[in-house]
């Protein structure tokens, strides 16, 4: 059976996304209307919308209370353990929990969708997997050829909630040229953070080149994290450059985002520039005495943060 689908749409341009919100809130198509040629800027499985795909595998997953890996299935957390299901096959928990379950739309109108997930109230046992309860809430609006995503965590206990935000956007190459090997990448990254066994070590490693020099999409084989992000103004931009038909995919967030992950999936359709507040198992790097970047809010905080995605 489908899973329910919702369509938001630009009716100036005729740019319109999909989303699933029994399936992670996943934004699994944006196709952006640009001098009235469709530009598909996201890359999905043929089955996403049967519920039977890989959650993490297509569009935009929503990755909360952490991105990536955390190391096994144990958390401690103020003298705490908690259980966490592996995801990953190798015996990790992976990506959080919010991308793989339904969530409640609150609001729609024609160009815009808004969504949340609560523990507490759309899936209690996650309370004996995390530290505190939590409120995500996620909003998707198209104007023009331009994707924003608009995402809200709210701690609404006592405890102190940590957490880490992450999203997984697959941007489908080439861009509508004949191929994506010759594809510019631009990721202003001023260090690599080492990774063993798919975890952030701690160490770290500056880039010898300049932050904005394109990477051919041809010569990227990525799995692991970056930081040191140059930004402007507060906000970082990278950006996917087809050279075979001019088109840029170019994605913006603010300064919250700490780091990037940089993925190539196994079939080479699309390329991951994924917006972390924290690097894969921060919890880990705390314990070591580095900073990753995580998150803990106390009761009643807010934390709220956004990424868009156009296409030019």
């Amino acid at each position: 059976m489908s899973l329910e689908v919702i369509e938001i749409r630009d009716q100036a341009t005729g740019s319109f996304a999909k989303i699933t919100p029994g399936f992670g809130f996943n934004c699994f198509q944006f196709v952006a209307k640009v001098d009235q040629q469709e530009v598909n800027v996201l890359w999905s499985t043929d089955d996403f919308v049967e519920g039977t795909a890989r959650p993490s595998s297509s569009g935009i997953p929503i990755l909360f209370p952490f991105p990536g890996r955390l190391k096994g299935t144990k958390l401690i957390w103020e003298d705490r353990e908690f259980s966490i299901p592996e995801g990953d096959g190798r015996g990790n928990a992976i990506h959080g929990f919010v991308f793989k379950r339904a969530w409640r739309v609150i609001d729609k109108t024609e160009s815009k969708v808004t969504a949340e997930f609560q523990a507490s109230q759309d899936d209690a046992t996650l309370l004996e997997q995390w530290p505190a309860d939590f409120k995500i809430q996620a909003t998707y609006e198209i104007s023009g050829t331009t994707l924003t995503g608009t995402y809200r965590v709210e701690n609404p206990g006592t405890k102190p909630l940590p957490f880490g935000l992450g999203t997984h956007p697959y941007f489908q190459v080439p861009i509508g040229g004949p191929s994506a090997d010759e594809c510019e990448i631009v990721v202003p990254f001023t260090f690599s953070w080492e990774f063993k066994d798919q975890l952030a070590s701690g160490n770290q490693f500056n880039r010898d080149s300049d932050p904005f020099d394109p990477l051919l999409f041809k010569n990227t084989q990525f799995d692991n994290g970056f930081g040191g992000l140059e930004c402007e103004d507060g906000a970082c931009t990278t950006s996917i450059h087809d050279p075979g038909s001019g088109r840029t995919i170019e994605q913006q967030f603010d300064d919250q985002f700490e780091s990037v992950v940089l993925y190539n999936p196994g079939h080479r359709q699309a390329f991951c520039i994924e917006p972390y507040t924290c690097i894969p198992d921060a919890f880990q790097l705390r314990r070591q005495g580095y900073n990753g970047g995580l998150r803990v809010l106390a009761g009643g905080d807010v934390f709220e943060t956004t990424v868009r995605i156009r296409v030019k």
